[in-house]
């Protein structure tokens, strides 16, 4: 892989940084010391930054040498999950609980190398923002750091964001024109019968029966509400009842997940729950309320920046390591935010296959993979090159 030869020498240290951000995993809006790590390397590096957006946010700025008033957004994020970790090598979680399970610690040191070697040598016209997000998982940090005025303080063309991907061989990247992750939606329903003696169900209004006929037809709004060459995707991911063998509870909580690419296939979704729920509720006298909640957009590339992210792809991997059509994924993302407010593109990075990377994220036996930290550091920096030299 033709890798930018002044980054060989910048890999061990990366490796180093991505293993001490490893042993330190920090949760959503509470990257504290993953966020003075972070600001401590940009300013030893020369690097102007700016701090307090969402709270633990970054930006550093880098100025090229060479005149012009364009300006780019390269974004990584920072936060971990809460994740027992089983790995026992050196530089697992020092923090009981939490884990960098999805590889944001090797985002952070990707971007932390492109900016360093940015700083030595500006040799770009234009600016190029450096935006380490905190609380990609689940809280929307994407959606917060805007709202708090990111491509206001920052004013640029296009924002561009990476992500690991377990099973893709390590020198690949993947990515698409147009829809490539799904939203995120999630709901909590509260079914409220009636509690009575298990030996006597007749006295009351059994929750758990409700939530066993309830669960079962809302899996039919996507196999027979949707059309088929739609995508949606409905999981129900926790069911609480009761505390007793011989006591029917009163009340019972269902919470899940849906996901879907298109908004109108959303609504569709989230108007069959609340259907379904109503319904299922009346027909055993049990009163059901459903809080729906729209978390994170679809991901939607845009056509412009997929072809300069392809073009930096192919000068950095091969053209033949560079796939222009990876399929649509149903997870999500909320670097969706920043592509609603913004025109960029948004790439998958191979993690490695089968022992050597390919542990799925959100996984406690996860790890980056370090061989991953060259291709992505390189892709980084001729991404600048690429775009604002056109």
């Amino acid at each position: 892989m033709p890798t930018i030869k002044e980054l060989d020498a910048l890999i061990p240290a990366m490796t180093t940084w991505r293993h001490e951000l490893h042993q330190k995993p920090e949760i959503a809006f509470e990257e504290e010391w993953t966020s003075d790590f972070i600001a401590e390397k940009l300013e030893s590096f020369g690097i102007e930054i700016h701090r307090g957006l969402a709270k633990t946010g970054i930006v550093g700025v880098v100025h090229g040498k060479v005149s012009g008033d364009r300006a780019i957004g390269l974004r990584a994020d920072m936060d971990a999950l809460e994740i027992e970790e089983a790995n026992t090598f050196a530089h697992r979680s020092q923090h009981p609980g939490k884990m960098h399970a999805c590889g944001h610690d090797g985002h952070s040191v990707m971007l932390l190398g492109a900016a360093r070697h940015l700083a030595e040598n500006p040799d770009f016209p234009g600016t190029v923002y450096l935006i380490f997000q905190p609380a990609e998982e689940m809280e929307g940090g994407a959606r917060v750091m805007i709202e708090e005025g990111l491509f206001d303080q920052f004013p640029m063309e296009a924002v561009y964001g990476m992500h690991n991907a377990p099973g893709i061989a390590v020198g690949q990247l993947h990515l698409r024109d147009g829809p490539m992750l799904a939203s995120l939606d999630i709901f909590d329903i509260d079914i409220q019968g009636k509690g009575a003696h298990a030996a006597d169900p007749h006295t009351g209004i059994d929750p758990i029966i409700v939530q066993a006929n309830l669960v079962n037809a809302l899996q039919t709004i996507c196999s027979r509400n949707i059309d088929p060459l739609e995508s949606a995707v409905l999981s129900v991911t926790l069911v609480h009842g009761g505390d007793a063998y011989n006591v029917i509870p009163d009340k019972v909580v269902v919470r899940g997940t849906v996901r879907t690419l298109k908004p109108e296939i959303q609504d569709q979704v989230e108007a069959g729950i609340r259907r379904t729920a109503e319904h299922i509720g009346h027909s055993f006298g049990a009163a059901i309320s459903v809080n729906y909640e729209r978390r994170y957009p679809p991901l939607v590339n845009h056509t412009e920046q997929v072809e300069l992210c392809a073009q930096a792809a192919v000068r950095v991997f091969g053209d033949g390591n560079v796939i222009v059509d990876t399929p649509m994924d149903m997870g999500s993302e909320d670097f969706a935010f920043m592509l609603q407010a913004m025109p960029g593109c948004y790439v998958y990075i191979g993690n490695g296959e089968g022992s050597e990377g390919g542990c799925m994220v959100h996984n406690p036996h996860y790890d980056f993979n370090d061989d991953a930290l060259s291709h992505g550091v390189s892709y980084w920096v001729t991404l600048v090159d690429t775009v604002l030299s056109r």
